[in-house]
């Protein structure tokens, strides 16, 4: 099991999800530094858990549609070799390739996220093979187009099982909903999933239910679970 840890974005700080009620996140309070400094956030966790990948999600683009491209920017040169997992809220591909062009230029390693929560197009043939689709869910409900939930064939080779309802929640993952993604895209996918995870025994059991990674950010604040357990998955 590989732990992915996450910092979400919002107006230039990090922040702490709750539920995916985006108007009650705050900024982030951690055990592993002080401030929520973008930066120094993203250096922690990633030093913390030994990850050579980060999900970014830069909540501006995807509620309002405004990257945050010096902050993401600033990001990228603190992460060097660091691969990004960008959720910016793209639309379609064209959206992506804008944004993370300037990224690469940087020097930054970038692989875009689309959501299915604001996706409007499938993504252009430039991601196709090192885009992530993130398959997003509040409240039982799927976001955004039904039949890209439905039909597997649509999906690129990494998927997210995302819970935006138990994100920052500590209610457990959702492995029902993690289980039947997996039985769509067959073995040969990577599933990460997020939301609701507490501590190594949820990790198990998702790992039962078909994930290969977990995108976690408050139980790793908290220190409820240390990468060495994870390790031993």
């Amino acid at each position: 099991m590989r732990i992915i840890p996450v910092v979400d974005l919002l107006d230039g700080v990090a922040v702490h999800a709750v539920r995916g009620e985006r108007s009650r996140y705050r900024p982030v309070q951690s055990q592993l530094c002080s401030g929520s400094d973008p930066a120094v956030v993203a250096r922690a966790l990633v030093d913390y858990c030994a990850a050579p990948v980060l999900y970014v999600a830069d909540l501006d683009g995807i509620m309002r549609g405004a990257p945050q491209r010096a902050a993401l920017a600033r990001l990228a040169r603190a992460l060097p070799g660091v691969e990004l997992w960008l959720d910016a809220g793209f639309t379609d591909g064209a959206s992506a390739l804008d944004t993370i062009a300037s990224l690469r230029k940087e020097g930054a390693v970038v692989t875009p996220v689309f959501g299915s929560e604001t996706l409007r197009a499938e993504p252009v043939h430039a991601f196709a093979h090192d885009a992530v689709l993130s398959l997003d869910r509040r409240l039982d409900a799927p976001l955004g187009d039904p039949a890209l939930w439905h039909d597997a064939s649509r999906w690129p080779a990494r998927v997210i099982a995302m819970s935006l309802d138990r994100v920052g929640s500590y209610s457990g993952p959702d492995l029902a909903t993690l289980a039947e993604i997996r039985r769509r895209a067959g073995n040969d996918r990577t599933i990460a999933g997020a939301g609701g995870v507490r501590h190594i025994d949820d990790l198990r059991a998702a790992e039962a239910a078909g994930a290969n990674a977990w995108l976690i950010a408050s139980a790793l604040h908290d220190r409820s679970i240390a990468p060495s357990d994870a390790a031993d998955l």
